[in-house]
């Protein structure tokens, strides 16, 4: 289950507007701007922090970027990570001396997992740290980032605890919106970013200056928190799933299980009285049907549905395997012996043939495994010859919907399964199948019923590859 994926999916929607609605009434992100721009500009002239180097002043817009990689949601403005934060830097560039105690002195291992672990850090006296200006000092709340080697790793610093770090780690001194930075930052867009500007051999690194010139998509302050709600509901559920994967993937065939159950019992979609019920329907592909009350049928039968038996619908043909001697692969006639060939839906080509067929299975049948395992369901469009593991099931019409069919009878598996008997592997015999009890719907019920299992199977399925 790759969590790593719908994390960075996430993330990606978070940071284009797409994850929570824009509310017109939200002060613009260019107000929030202005107001750190003031704000740096007060520090500026206090001599708190440094003139950025592309201007004399935090008062010069000049160098902003009009525009960004794709276009932002109303209300939203691009800016320069250095516009938006105190500082970006790092850590000293002269070899700290070392000492048995004192200030934790981390190197990219110490925080390679996106998180400060001081258990094997270095120490450096508390007077080098003390020597050290503010800009390069850590508070909480603001975000170390990895420069040279693994570069791009996001650490929010998130401890008062003192500590001072190496010059392959920069240090980005927040104002504001720290939490919105870090999802930024935590972002594909940004890793893309730094592959693009790293510069080096042995060891690339991304420069403090293009760091300070990475564009950054700034929503309203308000839109910010509602998007922090919502990524931090949608990262617990992400974690969640990398815990309990294979409980995912259980629950995704216990929701397929699910659909189809409902589908036979006429609870997946709304009937409709005004269309043809389903004894016409089998009257007409089957002139021979006489409808039967002393069939056994588990659960209520819907208005306009009808009970009938497998056998009213399709002509069950046993598969036996042809002589031996007669397979080859070359020519002849494509055999199958069993679930080997099975994909989600369709029969993919064996490579064995034979020129000698016994049991045959026409195109647009259903194929069913009938030992080992028993009750899978598979569909064949082309002719092909069947052994003692299949059975076939070849519609009596050509108004007989297959694909309705394969999803009924896929819900019959444990069924069958209850059936089947045999000591060295378990077998259902060709009558139990063809007297298995079904409740048939009316002919456009199935459309719809087939239409409705395959937007769900489809949103399983996205959820699936996504994780």
């Amino acid at each position: 289950m790759d969590t790593k994926k719908l994390r960075q999916k996430i993330l990606d929607l978070a940071i284009h507007g797409q994850l929570v609605p824009q509310d017109p009434n939200d002060e613009p992100a260019s107000v929030l701007l202005e107001r750190i721009r003031a704000e740096k500009e007060q520090l500026i002239k206090e001599g708190k922090i440094k003139a950025p180097k592309k201007s004399k002043s935090a008062g010069d817009t000049s160098h902003y970027p009009k525009k960004g990689p794709w276009e932002l949601p109303e209300g939203w403005e691009w800016c320069r990570l250095e516009d938006f934060v105190y500082a970006v830097t790092d850590g000293d560039h002269l070899p700290p001396p070392q000492s048995k105690s004192g200030i934790p002195f981390l190197v990219i291992s110490d925080v390679n997992t996106g998180v400060i672990n001081f258990d094997k850090a270095r120490f450096v006296p508390d007077s080098y740290y003390d020597s050290l200006p503010t800009i390069r000092k850590a508070s909480i709340h603001d975000i170390l980032f990895t420069v040279t080697g693994s570069y791009g790793i996001v650490i929010p610093v998130e401890t008062k605890e003192r500590f001072c770090f190496q010059r392959h780690i920069g240090l980005i001194k927040t104002i504001e919106s720290h939490e919105w930075l870090v999802f930024v930052l935590q972002s594909r867009y940004v890793q893309a970013y730094c592959d693009k500007v790293a510069t080096g051999t042995a060891q690339k690194t991304v420069s403090l200056g293009a760091l300070r010139d990475l564009p950054i998509p700034i929503p309203p302050r308000k839109e910010q928190e509602r998007i922090g709600e919502r990524l931090q509901e949608w990262l617990k559920i992400s974690n969640h799933l990398g815990v309990a994967g294979a409980e995912l993937n259980r629950n995704i065939v216990l929701a397929k299980t699910k659909i189809l159950d409902f589908a036979i019992h006429g609870k997946l979609v709304p009937q409709d009285p005004s269309e043809e019920p389903a004894i016409e329907f089998l009257k007409r592909i089957n002139p021979a049907f006489q409808p039967s009350h002393n069939l056994h049928y588990e659960g209520i039968v819907p208005a306009g549905w009808q009970l009938c038996q497998l056998s009213d619908l399709f002509k069950i043909t046993m598969g036996q395997s042809p002589d031996g001697s007669s397979l080859n692969h070359k020519s002849g006639i494509e055999f199958h012996q069993g679930k080997i060939c099975f994909t989600e839906k369709y029969l993919t080509e064996s490579g064995i043939f034979t020129s000698c067929p016994t049991k045959c299975a026409e195109p647009n049948s259903l194929l069913c495994c009938v030992r080992a395992p028993v009750g899978v369901f598979n569909i064949t469009t082309r002719r092909i010859c069947i052994g003692r593991g299949l059975c076939s099931l070849s519609p009596l019409d050509l108004d007989v919907d297959i694909e309705y069919w394969f999803y009924a009878l896929c819900s019959l598996t444990e069924y069958y399964e209850g059936k089947a008997t045999g000591s060295t592997f378990k077998a259902i015999s060709g009558d139990i199948i063809r007297n298995t009890v079904i409740a048939v719907p009316p002919k456009m019920e199935q459309k719809r019923i087939c239409e409705q299992i395959t937007r769900l199977f489809s949103v399983l399925k996205e959820v699936a590859d996504t994780i």
